[in-house]
């Protein structure tokens, strides 16, 4: 009767799922990219050093990362709800033990809850988006990633004044409580799409294919992990700039120059963050959108040397603080599409059935690269300060990863979908 009821409901439908799971998103975003914000103050604080305040983020993005192939199978298993609920629990609570934490030991722990929490929810909405759009997964985990991507660019100017004004214990609290708060009331809105509606008939992208396949049987593929290959590289990079921007703004001195661009006037480094927030959102849906149209393999190329050849400009003029936030935008410009095009490339390889448990084993190539992200810090004092070193190993690794695209991965899908049986022939959807 309750679920009868809720198939039924307003909110049972596929742009409602999409809104719900995009400001789950925005709620879960500053857990990854406001952090950048507080490390300062926590080393001025506490003088841990950089390095190791940062192996918090590293456990963020490991925990937040590596547990959802888990949080997905439950999702498949037994909906998205109260995967969301508590993640969103975790994460209210995580924040309230940073507005505190006097050491290390609990700044990780700290680290580890908001992973859990916030893999969850992303696992969770990015599964569900490309479960209720069969037709559009590009778009759709697009949109979802979007909220994550850009969802802080609203509070992190907010953010910046509560730490400088009220502290970062009392920024971490509010903004702790705030946000787990909404993800917590929203997860109960969550649902699955019917069965018959995932196995409907729909136009699929370019080079997609109708086969599902549990996760024992995609990590068999070659093509899985060409795809795990490229993702680590193209997120190494990206995850860098995340946790180091501020870092390298001070360095560069130019985080706190006023740089006046389309009408604002603002200090470069809290420029960059809010600009980078709102191209990083944009680009998920963008670039996811355009894969429905030219192809994922297409699509990443592009991205993927925009990306490389970004990050090679921003090293090069970097010091000029007009150029320091307009590169830094390209860069986070060319790299958010990542979270669109690879969970929509999973499903159209894999189907939809188990995408959830399927696009969340791809997602720790997110966590695999996040140990790569306290290695900056160590060339850039091998290097004598300097982050040049760190520039170049990202861009490459992102120009690799854009010839891969096509050299590897789309011959070697195009394979796999040929040889892939039908969805009624491989498995029926349970009723």
């Amino acid at each position: 009767m309750q679920a009868q009821t809720e198939s039924k409901a307003f909110y049972a439908s596929p742009w409602w799922q999409l809104v719900v799971g995009v400001i789950c998103m925005v709620m879960i975003a500053n857990y990854q990219y406001g952090w950048t914000l507080f490390v300062g103050p926590l080393d001025t604080k506490y003088h841990w050093g950089r390095a190791s305040i940062q192996i918090a983020f590293t456990i963020f993005v490991l925990l937040e990362t590596w547990l959802v192939p888990v949080e997905g199978y439950l999702v498949d298993r037994f909906g998205p709800r109260w995967v969301v609920v508590v993640g969103g629990a975790l994460c209210a609570i995580a924040w309230s033990i940073n507005s505190w934490a006097d050491s290390l030991a609990w700044l990780y722990v700290a680290a580890a809850l908001a992973g859990i929490g916030a893999g969850g929810v992303y696992g969770t909405c990015i599964g569900n988006a490309v479960k209720w759009f069969p037709g559009r997964r590009g778009l759709a985990a697009g949109l979802t990633a979007a909220g994550f991507g850009a969802g802080s660019a609203l509070t992190i100017v907010p953010i910046a004044n509560m730490i400088k004004t009220a502290g970062y214990e009392q920024t971490f609290l509010f903004f702790g409580l705030l946000q787990g708060a909404v993800v917590v009331v929203l997860g109960f809105l969550l649902l699955t799409p019917p069965a018959s509606f995932m196995s409907a008939p729909a136009k699929i992208a370019p080079g997609a294919g109708r086969a599902q396949a549990t996760w024992t049987e995609m990590i068999k593929t070659p093509v899985f992990w060409v795809m795990y290959l490229m993702f680590v590289l193209m997120a190494a990079g990206g995850l860098m700039a995340t946790a180091q921007l501020a870092p390298i703004a001070k360095d560069f001195k130019v985080a706190d120059v006023p740089v006046s661009l389309i009408g604002l006037t603002l200090p470069a480094l809290t420029f960059a963050l809010t600009i980078d927030r709102v191209l990083n959102g944009l680009c998920r849906p963008f670039f996811g959108w355009v894969s429905d149209h030219i192809g994922r393999e297409n699509t990443m190329f592009i991205a993927f040397l925009i990306e490389g050849l970004g990050i090679f400009a921003l090293s090069k003029l970097g010091a000029n603080p007009v150029a320091f936030v307009l590169l830094s935008g390209l860069v986070f410009f060319a790299w958010g599409e990542i979270y669109s095009l690879f969970p929509a490339t999973v499903t159209d390889t894999f189907g939809a059935r188990y995408a959830t448990t399927n696009t969340g084993l791809m997602y720790t190539a997110k966590g695999t690269a996040s140990l790569l992200v306290p290695l900056a810090n160590v060339l850039t004092a091998a290097s004598g300060g300097s982050w040049v070193p760190v520039f170049y190993t990202a861009a490459v690794m992102n120009i690799v990863a854009a010839v891969m695209a096509l050299a590897l991965l789309k011959p070697m899908r195009s394979i796999y979908t040929s040889r892939s049986a039908p969805v009624d022939a491989h498995v029926k959807l349970a009723t």
